[in-house]
């Protein structure tokens, strides 16, 4: 296996997904996604929405524990995941996981059409522990399936994919937790989880890559170890740290969305949803983007440019902020009334910069992540991957409340994560200068 020279032979991404190889894995990750948001973001607005006044204090609470009880399996689990994604076939173990969440499905509905959240945060545990153990799948298999040629194209269809599922499984959360179509949603969840496992019945069959690995039980024994690995990979681990800030970045963005709208800008809920649908799309363009511009190759050439692009929408974006804070007891503007603003048209550019630019910064490094660690531990680099990702986005979040505690507003918590982006750049800069002769090196290992 060797870095390309020549153009690499194209293959489009309808051939790609329409092929046996790649098709069935899109469409189970895809469904999945879609169903992972759709009863998170339910659950999350049937908590914040369905208090009553006196109880507006538990819904405080039990809304950022769903988040953690959703994340909780990522540091607990990603170890013993990456170990057992290593020790058996990829493909067998991700059909057995489509088809538990058949059952999972079928419960959440149950709770959904019951109204009843304790049974929902139970089932987004076990939905948190599935998601723990097909993250270092999907990643992980794709280079047993596909070509180096494709690896890029694939990797950016699937990071595409997946934010478009979670725009669509944050809308069809709406529809659950305001009870309208509440029946045809929870039904709809079922039909998608058998849809997943049905296509996971395609996966192609691969081979273990360390069928005789051992695996770990002590689990924070586990975490260490496989973390231990991966920092002594230096490009799969400086993958990692790039992956890491992006989730990082992405939280503080996605977290403070709801109060920028309101308190920044003095909008409606309605236009959160319109700032999701940018992001999501604008990451979809950029992962596409980043393939085309790199022609299918191996590189990490548009990583400095996709962080450099990061910052300097989101400084943009805090110019473009007004400067005070919308009164609270002011009538709050509707879609319309929002996009006649011309300013605003600016705040909409500088979101979808930032998501485009995000989608170049992160999909060459997941390729990275995957093609420079060895095939036998590969996916416990990505469930290290995981764990990481997972502490970046705690981390963002104490800072994020401990930043607006001290009174930095949130137009200036976006500032802050611009400028901070800036040598992350740097950093990618001096790394995508080194990299041809660390992928040189790497190829004639691997060959």
């Amino acid at each position: 296996m060797t870095q390309c020279g020549g153009a690499p032979n194209r293959i489009t991404s309808a051939r790609l997904i329409g092929s046996r190889r790649f098709g069935p894995l899109f469409a189970a990750q895809f469904l999945s996604a879609f169903n992972d948001n759709a009863v998170k973001n339910a659950l999350v607005l049937m908590i914040a929405y369905g208090a009553r006044a006196d109880s507006q204090k538990s819904a405080e609470i039990l809304v950022p524990l769903a988040g953690a009880l959703f994340i909780l399996p990522f540091f607990l689990g990603s170890a013993t995941a990456g170990q057992v994604a290593d020790r058996y076939d990829k493909a067998r173990l991700i059909r057995l996981i489509k088809f538990s969440e058949i059952f999972l499905m079928l419960a959440a509905a149950i709770a959904v059409l019951l109204g009843s959240t304790n049974a929902l945060l139970v089932l987004l545990t076990l939905m948190g522990i599935e998601a723990a153990f097909l993250g270092p799948l999907k990643y992980a298999i794709l280079p047993d399936l596909l070509p180096q040629r494709e690896l890029m194209l694939g990797n950016a269809l699937v990071e595409a994919s997946t934010y478009v599922a979670i725009l669509l499984g944050t809308i069809a959360g709406v529809l659950i937790a305001g009870r309208h179509g509440a029946a045809i949603v929870a039904g709809l969840i079922v039909l998608v989880a058998l849809s997943a496992w049905a296509a996971s019945l395609a996966i192609p069959a691969t081979i273990a890559a360390a069928p005789r690995l051992q695996l770990q039980l002590n689990l924070f024994a586990a975490t260490a170890e496989i973390c231990r690995e991966a920092a002594a990979d230096p490009l799969p681990f400086r993958s990692i740290l790039g992956i890491s800030w992006f989730w990082l970045a992405g939280a503080v963005y996605l977290s403070q969305l709801p109060a920028y709208v309101r308190f920044a800008l003095g909008a409606e809920e309605g236009i959160v949803t319109l700032f999701l649908t940018i992001f999501s799309i604008g990451i979809a363009l950029g992962s596409l983007l980043c393939n085309r511009l790199l022609g299918g190759r191996i590189s990490a050439r548009t990583v400095p440019w996709g962080a450099l692009g990061i910052a300097l929408f989101t400084i943009d974006l805090w110019l473009a902020s007004p400067s005070g804070k919308a009164l609270p007891a002011a009538p709050l503007a509707g879609i319309a009334a929002f996009l006649a603003e011309p300013a605003h048209w600016r705040i909409l550019v500088d979101l979808l910069g930032i998501a485009v630019s995000g989608g170049i910064f992160i999909v060459p490094l997941y390729v990275l992540l995957q093609w420079a660690s060895p095939r036998t531990r590969r996916a416990r680099a990505v469930a290290a991957n995981n764990i990481v990702n997972s502490g970046a986005m705690v981390i963002a979040a104490m800072a994020t409340m401990a930043l607006l505690a001290a009174g930095v507003s949130v137009p200036g918590l976006f500032l802050l994560t611009g400028v901070l982006t800036l040598p992350v750049a740097l950093f990618f800069w001096r790394l995508q200068a080194r990299l041809p002769s660390m992928l040189t090196e790497l190829a004639g290992e691997q060959s």
